[in-house]
């Protein structure tokens, strides 16, 4: 581990616990982890593990398996109380966070315990490298944790630091391969599935199950059976014994990850089956076994002909899925990307998800910054997850209560030294494991907490500065009003207008000479409004009342068309893309100034990436401004250069 960055658990964050008395109750493989953590911090710090006279109690009262805790301080001792390993092991990491403070004065009794019940990574780690996409696909922070060279990792330290790093923010679940599953990575279920299981070791004592991705052809790829029919005997048996053979191997296995009849995938559609039959048969077969299925909705048609105006791939996920609510398993769980599209860095929630009442859902975000910087700018998620989990999908009920079956993001972590690349990008990783214990939680609030353990007092008034607006500024230099893409193809990064204007993907803005945006009315375009309940429904209908950051995206106005702010929607365009040039100026200014309080090798790699942003936002607003400007003919009213 020498030379990687410790991110929000550095040295420091464990002074206020390893200088105390500690009194540690109860027995358990969790337990061993707190006592461990405790011990290790008293060893750095002169602390002791006590039986008498404690200043904290960390207390395992039974092992029901709960993740909730209970902290209090009185008498000059702060207690955490548990009734599951991984309580304690939550409650832990409470103190951490709360430093000096946990140790200060009087709390009344606060019970805490996860909104969601599962808190889960999806890696799109490839055993082999792929020709395209490499290593890690969307992956920004180097080579992949668990593979390297066409197999696991041997030194399963790092794997080990990562479980610790995931469970101090409240994450239980990763899994640990690309939902696209290639040859090698579909051998993990089978003859290569010690590896998997050597991974799962060490990601255990932080509480940490393991999930994989598999292809539902696997009975044709890996067991030779003539077809993966899900209706078929042969292959239901198929299934069920190769399932019981994981859980022998990895007893507290989590359970299968499925993308299927999706970007090439193979699924049920080619027997004639629906998507439910497709997600039961393994639930069958996870079901004697606690486990899960995880079937992923990012299901529409990537062969779309641009000319049809009629295709939309927003609706895809819910035309598909919604007539099958009801159909899927209880230990089935349709995993649905929080908006229509693909993680843009802004677009309406899902309908889907308030959709299905009798289905379990799991919501998914991005970590990844695929679409928003790539780790290489500067662009703190939080809030956008926020206004996605707070949005009352029926005009009452949060996405985040929505989600039964919780909230699954795709990492951003590789084997880089500062974990995302960017180190600034570690602070979506905390937040999304925050945000998944408690979707209500402000995520400023988080953000203070990620800031604070990570780079302590002095600084944290700068970092925050430059992360807290970073995901408005990032949407102003690229795409406007909901567009969304407008990327270069392929990898997806930097600007290309028109790059995926006539190709088959679905991704239109349909500028013209007179206007620009999609019309996804009922009244006159693709009916995609109508997939939402009211009020929402209505609010979208109309270009009236729909939200200007939205507005393109359900509607096709002209450049002339007046917005709410009071801004023509060209004269939006410009201002907008000249300011978040602007502000990312500002942004490289304020990090520069902490040059003396930050580590310089973090500093330096930041400085690197804020040049690279500048870059890049330059360029995203003059492309960006001047294609607006030759389509329409109408000049900045503020006179700037657009070329």
């Amino acid at each position: 581990m020498q030379g990687v960055d410790p991110a929000w658990l550095p040295d420091r964050a464990f002074r206020p616990i390893g200088t105390r008395r500690t009194l540690i109750r109860g027995s358990g493989p969790l337990v061993d982890t707190v006592r461990g953590e405790v011990a290790q911090a008293c060893a750095r710090f002169g602390g002791a593990v006590v039986r008498t006279d404690p200043e904290l109690v960390l207390d395992l009262t039974v092992d029901d398996g709960s993740e909730a805790f209970t902290y209090d301080r009185r008498a000059g001792c702060t207690t955490v109380t548990a009734s599951g390993g991984a309580g304690l092991l939550y409650g832990f990491f409470h103190v951490v966070r709360l430093g000096e403070a946990a140790f200060l004065g009087e709390a009344r009794r606060e019970l805490h315990r996860p909104e969601l019940g599962l808190r889960m990574l999806d890696h799109w780690d490839n055993v082999a490298v792929h020709p395209v996409m490499g290593q890690v696909e969307r992956g920004y922070a180097g080579g992949s944790l668990f593979w390297e060279d066409g197999r696991a990792r041997g030194d399963l330290d790092r794997v080990r630091a990562y479980g610790r790093l995931l469970a101090a923010c409240g994450i239980n679940a990763v899994a640990v391969n690309n939902v696209n599953v290639h040859a090698a990575e579909a051998r993990l279920l089978t003859d290569r599935l010690p590896e998997v299981a050597d991974i799962a070791g060490a990601l255990r004592p932080y509480g940490i199950r393991t999930h994989l991705s598999v292809t539902f052809a696997a009975p044709v790829v890996l067991g030779g059976l003539e077809t993966a029919d899900p209706l078929d005997a042969e292959v239901r048996e198929w299934w069920g014994g190769v399932t019981a053979r994981v859980y022998s191997e990895i007893p507290d296995f989590g359970g299968f990850v499925v993308k299927a009849d999706s970007e090439g995938q193979p699924g049920p559609i080619a027997y004639g089956r629906t998507h439910a039959d497709g997600a039961n048969i393994l639930a069958a077969a996870l079901e004697p076994h606690g486990g899960t299925v995880h079937w992923r909705a990012f299901v529409y048609d990537h062969r779309q002909d641009w000319r049809d105006r009629s295709t939309d791939r927003a609706r895809a996920a819910y035309d598909h899925f919604v007539p099958l609510d009801g159909e899927f398993a209880d230990n089935a769980v349709l995993q649905v990307k929080h908006g229509p599209m693909d993680f843009q860095v802004r677009e309406p929630v899902s309908p889907l998800i308030g959709a299905m009442p009798r289905t379990r859902l799991a919501v998914e975000l991005q970590v990844t910054q695929e679409y928003t910087g790539q780790q290489r700018h500067v662009c703190w998620l939080g809030p956008m997850w926020s206004e996605v989990l707070r949005f009352g999908i029926d005009g009452e009920s949060p996405v985040g209560a929505s989600a039964r079956g919780g909230l699954v993001a795709v990492s951003n972590v590789g084997d880089d030294r500062f974990w995302t690349g960017h180190p600034l990008a570690q602070a979506n990783l905390y937040t999304f494991g925050r945000l998944a214990w408690d979707p209500a939680a402000d995520p400023h609030g988080v953000l203070d907490e990620w800031i604070g353990l990570t780079f302590g007092d002095g600084p944290a008034a700068g970092v925050r500065a430059v992360l807290a607006g970073s995901w408005r500024t990032y949407e102003k230099y690229t795409a406007p009003l909901g567009v969304g893409f407008m990327v270069q193809p392929g990898h997806h990064y930097g600007p290309s207008v028109d790059g995926y204007e006539y190709s088959p993907w679905g991704t239109y803005h349909f500028a013209d000479r007179d206007g620009v945006g999609v019309d996804r009315s009922v009244a006159s375009g693709t009916g995609y409004a109508g997939q939402y309940t009211k009020p929402w429904a209505e609010v979208y209908e109309s270009r009236e009342t729909c939200p200007d950051e939205l507005l393109l995206f359900f509607h096709h106005v002209s450049y002339g068309h007046m917005l709410k702010s009071g801004k023509t929607v060209i004269q939006h365009i410009y201002d907008t893309h000249f300011e978040g040039v602007e502000e990312v100026e500002a942004a490289r200014e304020v990090w520069a100034s902490m040059a003396e309080l930050v580590d310089p090798a973090l500093h330096a790699r930041v400085t690197e990436r804020f040049e690279e942003q500048l870059r890049s936002a330059r360029e995203w607003r003059d492309q960006v401004n001047s294609y607006f400007f030759r389509k329409s003919g109408v000049p900045d009213e503020r006179g700037r250069r657009i070329y």
